[in-house]
């Protein structure tokens, strides 16, 4: 199918990074961006994707990790960017679901990370949980000339928004679960050049592949669902979804295709 999984966290699976990779390409998925979360694991994707062709990263601080936030990591991530294939700030945000840091602190490391990604050039990788007020608030102030991608799309109040500034949205495959109704009409509701899939393996594993650990193989799997919901082929969204990727993280490969026409309501 030539998808991409552009977010997936191949240091936590079981088994190898390498294993992770081949399994996914036998499933269709072309490219893999792994994604740090602290500065470990962001120089280990980084050591990935230096080594495994169809492997990029991205590296950053996610907000249950911000305490630990200081010159040290900040300096270190600013070195991992100059790397080729490091090609996203993130993953970082807010999450107010869990809160394992200070809201202030969440905030501040946020708001570092929106200015390393400006001063480096390149595009911020979203996390927000339950602080969608909050995590809009600040990219209005400090995202206006960035590329945003929000990742594992969690606030579909906001999708027009989204669509307004351009931001890019990708769904993982809580958007296959049956309570999910607000995802898929946001899934319907996203601009078909801002469209995106993930994974955010090892978690959120999509249907019916529920309950096991998640795998970059299984994006294969929220894609089909993807297409039925807006009524295109699998080929379709897999064109569609790898083009946006793409431009979003600016990787090599084909232009984008014409996009088909998304249905105004789900299938029945």
């Amino acid at each position: 199918m030539g998808l991409i999984d552009t977010h997936c966290h191949l240091d936590m699976l079981k088994g190898t990074p390498d294993e992770a990779v081949t399994e996914a390409r036998a499933a269709g998925v072309e490219t893999v961006v792994a994604v740090g979360t602290d500065l470990r694991s962001s120089r280990s994707a980084a050591a990935l994707a230096a080594r495994v062709d169809g492997v990029y990263a991205a590296v950053g601080v996610h907000p249950h990790d911000a305490v630990g936030f200081d010159g040290v990591v900040r300096t270190g991530l600013e070195r991992l960017l100059a790397q080729p294939r490091v090609v996203a700030v993130g993953e970082c945000g807010l999450d107010f679901y869990r809160d394992l840091a200070p809201r202030d602190v969440q905030r501040a490391v946020f708001v570092q990370q929106l200015t390393l990604a400006r001063r480096v050039g390149k595009p911020i990788c979203v996390h927000s949980r339950e602080a969608g007020g909050e995590t809009f608030a600040l990219l209005t102030e400090h995202a206006g000339d960035l590329r945003v991608i929000l990742h594992c799309f969690s606030t579909p109040e906001y999708v027009e928004l989204c669509n307004e500034r351009g931001y890019f949205v990708s769904f993982a495959g809580n958007l296959t679960y049956k309570n999910s109704d607000d995802l898929r009409r946001a899934a319907l509701a996203v601009r078909d050049d801002l469209l995106l899939v993930e994974t955010d393996a090892p978690f959120l594993a999509p249907m019916p592949r529920r309950g096991h650990t998640n795998r970059p193989a299984y994006v294969a799997l929220t894609a089909q669902f993807l297409a039925r919901l807006r009524g295109w082929t699998d080929d379709e969204v897999a064109a569609v979804t790898s083009a946006n990727a793409r431009r979003a993280f600016a990787l090599d490969g084909p232009s984008a295709p014409a996009a088909p026409t998304a249905p105004t309501a789900p299938p029945s």
